[in-house]
């Protein structure tokens, strides 16, 4: 399985969330970039016939190499996700993206949603608890499985993987002193009929 990249960026006064995956049913790499919530635009690229390398290779003369593992795209995807973010640093953003899309065409869109329900109250007797909701177009879905990374300073990442039920919903623990918190965060992606989504969300200790 391969996990996503998401990275907040600043140029000039805009802070850039980029957000990169691979979409396994399209068998898609995509990076899509966020700005105060709303998706300005997306870059995606092929996988299954070598065009993703092809593409993301092309720049800097690298050997073409069949993306026949989770290995090779997750080191394209990387690729991809970096690029984007160079665009950025240099001004240059509208020259990568495919296209940029307006509100009319995103709320076209039906793709899958994660939402943080319990946001305000997550950490007790030394657990952190998050109850998360994965939407499709506004209807809840079964059986997406969910797979968690925490990120904390003072050790190795964790992970833990755990399917919604019949109202979408799906609950992670994770035991953790409080006061790591503050400098923590948490990566959800949802997977669904070959389809994903991924979220970071930014943990603090309560004031």
């Amino acid at each position: 399985m391969i996990f996503g990249f998401n990275t907040d960026i600043r140029h000039d006064d805009t802070i850039y969330h980029v957000q990169s995956e691979a979409r396994e049913g399209e068998q898609l790499l995509q990076t899509q970039v966020f700005v105060r919530g709303r998706c300005i635009g997306k870059r995606a690229v092929p996988y299954g016939s070598g065009l993703a390398e092809a593409k993301i290779g092309s720049q800097n003369g690298a050997p073409s190499i069949s993306p026949s593992n989770d290995q090779d795209r997750e080191r394209m995807l990387r690729e991809l996700h970096r690029e984007v973010l160079d665009a950025i640093r240099n001004g240059k953003l509208d020259s990568i993206l495919d296209k940029r899309d307006t509100p009319e065409t995103l709320a076209a869109v039906k793709e899958l949603d994660l939402e943080w329900i319990n946001a305000r109250s997550v950490h007790s007797s030394g657990a952190l608890t998050m109850q998360i909701r994965v939407t499709d177009g506004g209807a809840t879905v079964e059986g997406a499985r969910l797979t968690l990374r925490f990120a904390r300073p003072d050790a190795a990442p964790y992970y833990a993987q755990v399917l919604t039920d019949a109202k979408g919903n799906a609950e992670m623990n994770v035991q953790v002193d409080e006061k790591s918190l503050a400098d923590s965060s948490v990566v959800v992606q949802a997977n669904f009929a070959g389809r994903t989504a991924t979220r970071k969300f930014q943990l603090r200790a309560a004031i």
